[in-house]
């Protein structure tokens, strides 16, 4: 039997051992804040409140997802030359069917978050992922690393919104959890609060994950 009957014959893992690493290497050995240290400046923005940070992991995700996704489809197609250019467009398209959504169904969260939702655009984790992966891997393996580190991304954003709005106001998600004696600490909801937790995931990661000693 030929190699080429012996290949068709075996099945197609969708969520082999590679796959299944492109899912969860984001949450800790390769997280886009804590590791490769990109998307900084949105955690600094939107984790006063966990809502808000909910809302951006959810945006950054699908739009890192599906920009991956339509990069590596055309990949093949792209002259070098213009291949930012391109890749631009292509995320500024699915950042504004993101807004037009959430303008229709969440109007409250639009408000307050329009500008940092258009910002999405120059995030340098969607671009990133392009340049590093989505231009040279097939389109179901950039579709499921651009969902990885879209929700490894949301998982920091959404650890550091949770303690900022707890010990800054006393709530979650606009919800009163704290007992009335406990006075809401504003220190936690300045810009200098979230790098100052993000150190400490940090520390914290780098701590328990031996393979990134090497890193720092």
């Amino acid at each position: 039997m030929s190699e080429v009957q012996t290949a068709a014959k075996q099945p197609t893992q969708l969520l082999g051992k590679k796959e299944r690493r492109l899912l969860t290497d984001p949450f800790n050995d390769n997280n886009p804040i804590t590791v490769q240290v990109l998307g900084i400046c949105s955690a600094l923005a939107v984790t006063v409140a966990v809502k808000n940070a909910l809302v951006m992991s959810i945006a950054v995700m699908v739009v890192t997802g599906f920009a991956n996704l339509i990069i590596s489809l055309l990949r093949n197609t792209i002259p070098n030359r213009v291949r930012m250019i391109v890749q631009l467009v292509v995320i500024a398209s699915l950042v504004s069917i993101v807004e037009m959504i959430l303008h229709a169904f969440q109007y409250d969260v639009y408000k307050q978050m329009s500008v940092y939702i258009g910002l999405i655009i120059t995030n340098c984790i969607i671009m990133g992922r392009l340049e590093a992966f989505a231009m040279a891997n097939k389109p179901w393996q950039s579709l499921l690393d651009g969902i990885g580190n879209g929700v490894g991304y949301g998982a920091i954003l959404v650890t550091v919104a949770l303690f900022r709005e707890v010990f800054g106001k006393g709530t979650i998600m606009g919800y009163k959890v704290l007992p009335s004696w406990y006075e809401p600490n504003g220190l936690m909801l300045i810009p200098a609060a979230a790098i100052f937790l993000i150190g400490i995931i940090i520390w914290v990661q780098r701590a328990m994950n031996k393979k990134l000693v090497d890193i720092s």
